[in-house]
């Protein structure tokens, strides 16, 4: 498939030269430009239809004018948490570079370049390409457990420049999980549940592609990436997505309200049998890594307990917190209430709710509105698991799908 644009060329080569720019450890730079630099090119574009009323237009949707705004009311509330705290100006720009302009500002871009002349078959075939590559990696990365080999791991020199943790400059496939001696697949993500979210939103795209190799190959490598991650909610979220769009998009045909009618039933049934087996099921699941949820658990809990102190513009920045990532890591929701307080955890939840009402909607009628609704119930699932923000880079084809779904129109 070529590209047949600027905007699907710069697409495509980006998603081939993915695992390049992780060796360098170039991805928490070059992908934010790209965002940046297709939104100029986009503004381009709209100035010429302007000038040459001939021109193709550009059309942006209500949907991502939603997360536009939301993402500047962020950015505002992050200066006044800022301001509130007496962090200085010198941390407010700093966190406005690293926090917003190549973190959450993310959101609204990539679904705003959605708007410009992209097909769904180039994000497709691009997800494909990184699930194949990711293949190759990981059963290198195994190799290199079993021989057992040198495991290459290190940190980029691009780190100096600045903006979040190391890890995200840090160059390592594989992490081995302490006390189990158990391999735990990261590959392109800095840590292993966020390979879990990218891999969960790589399958609905490349569960779309019509090529059927390139289609077998993409499945394999995301549902691959799901389990060697080993991330207890990218192997329920998996599923539970896939079943999920396929209820919503058809809520309109016979056929799903008698499954559901029928299911319904058999669940009145067997309620006790289903309570005791979701019992058990979350005890074995919580048990599973059962520090890690404790950790995650503690951090959500102080964050909760403490966010009244600055209830409507937040800290301002993460809480360190003994020995632990700090207060306001670890859960989207949470650590948007701590950090930013409510208008910051307002300006998440409102776009993403609107984004999913506007395509449960068109799903009825539109397969690319299916895929889109999909992406936005990762999104939801994951926002209460990790801090989305941090990798808003790595699942960048997934957003950029979001706004081609935001952009498509139902046929009457």
């Amino acid at each position: 498939m070529k590209p047949q644009n600027l905007e699907e060329k710069v697409i495509l080569y980006s998603a081939i030269c993915t695992y390049v720019f992780y060796l360098l450890g170039a991805q928490y730079i070059f992908i934010p430009a790209i965002a940046w630099l297709l939104t100029l090119y986009l503004c381009k574009r709209i100035w010429q239809q302007i000038q040459n009323p001939l021109a193709e237009k550009v059309k942006i949707p209500v949907s991502i004018w939603v997360w536009i705004v939301a993402m500047f009311l962020l950015e505002f509330a992050l200066i006044m948490g800022h301001i509130d705290f007496d962090l200085g100006l010198i941390k407010t720009i700093f966190s406005s570079i690293n926090n917003w302009a190549r973190q959450y500002v993310l959101l609204a871009l990539f679904p705003l370049v959605g708007c410009l002349s992209i097909r769904p078959q180039i994000l497709y075939r691009a997800a494909c390409i990184i699930c194949l590559q990711s293949l190759v990696f990981a059963f290198i990365s195994y190799l290199v457990f079993i021989l057992p080999l040198p495991h290459i791991e290190y940190i980029s020199p691009l780190a100096i420049l600045g903006g979040g943790s190391n890890e995200l400059y840090s160059v390592a496939f594989y992490e081995i999980e302490y006390g189990t001696n158990l391999l735990r697949l990261k590959l392109l993500a800095p840590w292993c549940p966020e390979l879990g979210m990218i891999a969960n939103i790589y399958f609905l795209l490349t569960i779309q592609e019509k090529n059927s190799k390139w289609r077998i190959i993409g499945v394999i490598g995301a549902i691959a990436m799901v389990i060697g991650s080993f991330s207890r909610a990218a192997i329920i979220c998996l599923p539970t997505v896939f079943a999920l769009v396929w209820v919503l998009g058809k809520l309109t045909q016979p056929t799903t309200h008698i499954t559901l009618a029928v299911a319904s039933f058999l669940t009145s049934i067997f309620t006790p049998q289903l309570f005791n087996l979701i019992q058990t099921s979350r005890e074995q699941f919580d048990s599973f890594r059962a520090s890690s949820s404790e950790v995650r658990g503690l951090l959500v809990n102080l964050a909760l307990d403490r966010w009244y102190e600055a209830p409507l513009w937040g800290h301002g920045i993460v809480t360190p917190w003994l020995n632990t990532p700090g207060i306001g890591t670890h859960h989207t929701w949470v650590g948007l209430l701590f950090i930013r307080g409510i208008v910051g955890l307002s300006a998440f939840v409102i776009p993403l709710f609107w984004s999913f009402i506007n395509l449960l909607y068109k799903a009825q009628k539109n397969a690319t509105a299916r895929v889109g609704l999909g992406i936005v119930l990762v999104l939801f699932l994951f926002s209460s698991v990790i801090d989305i923000s941090y990798i808003v880079h790595l699942y960048w084809l997934g957003l950029i799908m979001l706004g081609v779904a935001l952009k498509e129109e139902l046929e009457y």
